[in-house]
């Protein structure tokens, strides 16, 4: 006998995975799913359980109501013959009264002795009789042809063969049938629909600018992202979420554009250099006799090298753009910089003042990083000599590069810090430059809540980093003019600045 395994279903694995009861991918919901349809059925249910609990007390009270207002009117004329008959002297055929024609007086065997026109003289309306010790007792009696009657027994005395008087009165349709029932049932309908109704118009009236909203959105794409969702009036939610999707497709449009803007420039920049290598080895191998293998190789190797530092910068850029925030390390920029200059062997000279204790936030190869661009953006431009100062400024740090070479022309002094730009006389002096360093530099001064520019000077190129001291927590950039601090760039160069590192 084969040891099946228990539960197991004929032409399945026993270890396959289980179905999972989940709505397929690409069905549509159903219109429960939109929050107008939710709130249109929680209204109507709340609305509902509400009502009917209204409305079964309502019908309890009613019935109550009802019910004692006929027993105190069957009391009332019970009272009033009771003691007409305990003197004997009760009629025949006994007066009905204008509200209730039911009145019977009945002995200890169950026969009629006396009553009403509207009363049998035969069969009596009830066959309880109250106790020796409680006079006056209500009954509802149901007749065998199915009618009901509310009456009230008055016990003449409390002798064991006393007389019962009774006084009834047919019960009202509105007791005896579920007319009340079906008026409030009918009721509460009309009210939960109503409910229903009015919670559906005016959902949908509060949700109309969130359809209009995502409607637009539907509508932008990649290559239009100049669509903007309509702003409600107001200062509600829906007006503080149109205006923060318009705040952040204003972002994407601007990150979209420059994205564009850096492809294109760096296809065409990487173009150039390619286009040449491919040249260069193409006549190589066209004519070997002509073309020096070893000069070929020469030049491809150098076309290579400045492609790898494009890529490179290209690199740091992308993980600058996409960094998090830096490492709380504490550096002396003073002495940072100080021994990075030392250490800079140059033909050219570079004098420094830099005084420690001046501290900052950040990361040390990256403001090393800056230095290096500036420092040899200033050696390659300059004329005889650089100066470096690091300085109190504000409440935060200036670190200033300067130069006496010919300098920038004031309207191309923030387009030095744009990508793959190189004004003529860099290009001049450094071909192989990637146009990448002002930029790089420009990224890491930002990551570290500090700025980058070109100030005025005499003569030459000056370059400022500005950065916070370290604990000052201002995050918002650059004083109103860095150039108020002292150093050797006060003294000497001061107009322009350069265009870009290597």
């Amino acid at each position: 006998m084969s040891h099946a395994t228990v539960g197991a279903v004929p032409g399945r694995s026993a270890k396959s995975p289980r179905r999972l009861l989940t709505r397929p991918q690409g069905v549509p919901c159903r219109p429960v799913c939109s929050v107008r349809a939710w709130c249109t059925v929680i209204a109507a249910l709340l609305t509902t359980s509400a009502f009917v609990v209204l409305g079964v007390t309502l019908d309890l009270a009613i019935r109550s109501h009802v019910e004692s207002t006929s027993f105190r009117l069957s009391e009332r004329v019970a009272s009033k013959w009771s003691p007409v008959a305990r003197r004997g002297a009760l009629p025949r055929t006994i007066p009905a009264d204008p509200h209730l024609g039911l009145i019977q007086l009945v002995d200890t065997q169950g026969r009629v002795m006396n009553a009403s026109r509207a009363a049998s003289s035969s069969v009596p309306l009830s066959r309880h009789r109250p106790p020796p010790d409680a006079r006056f007792q209500p009954y509802r009696e149901c007749r065998p042809d199915g009618g009901c009657v509310l009456l009230e027994a008055i016990r003449l005395t409390p002798a064991r063969d006393a007389k019962v008087l009774y006084a009834g009165i047919p019960e009202p349709d509105l007791l005896a049938t579920h007319k009340l029932e079906y008026a409030i049932a009918a009721g509460i309908v009309a009210v939960t629909g109503a409910a229903a109704w009015t919670a559906w118009v005016l959902v949908g009236r509060a949700l109309r600018p969130v359809e209009a909203i995502r409607a637009r959105i539907a509508q932008i794409t990649v290559s239009d992202l100049s669509l903007r969702v309509p702003e409600p009036r107001g200062n509600d939610e829906i007006h503080r979420l149109a205006t923060t999707a318009n705040q952040t497709l204003d972002r994407l449009e601007d990150a979209v554009g420059q994205l564009r803007g850096f492809a294109s420039t760096t296809s065409h920049e990487l173009r150039t250099p390619i286009s040449g290598l491919r040249t260069q080895l193409e006549e190589a191998l066209l004519y070997p006799d002509d073309v020096n293998a070893q000069d070929a190789l020469r030049s491809a190797l150098t076309t290579v090298d400045r492609l790898e530092a494009i890529v490179d910068d290209l690199l740091l850029l992308a993980r600058l753009r996409s960094a998090g925030p830096l490492p709380p390390a504490t550096l002396d920029l003073g002495r940072l910089v100080a021994d990075e200059v030392s250490a800079h062997s140059s033909s050219v000279p570079v004098s420094v003042d830099a005084p420690a204790g001046l501290e900052v936030s950040g990361s040390r190869m990256q403001l090393i990083r800056v230095l290096d661009n500036l420092l040899a953006n200033a050696l390659r431009h300059t004329a005889s000599r650089v100066e470096v100062g690091v300085a109190r400024a504000g409440d935060g740090v200036a670190l200033t590069v300067a130069d006496d070479g010919p300098g920038i022309p004031p309207h191309q002094r923030e387009r030095v810090f744009d990508r793959f730009v190189r004004l003529d006389d860099g290009r001049r002096r450094d071909p192989g430059g990637s146009g990448l360093g002002l930029a790089i530099s420009r990224d890491i001064a930002h990551a570290h809540h500090g700025t980058l520019t070109v100030e005025d000077s005499r003569r030459g190129a000056r370059f400022v980093m500005w950065l916070p001291l370290a604990g000052s927590g201002n995050r918002t950039g650059v004083p109103a003019r860095c150039m108020g601090t002292t150093g050797p760039a006060d003294q000497g160069t001061l107009f322009s600045g350069d265009t870009d590192d290597s």
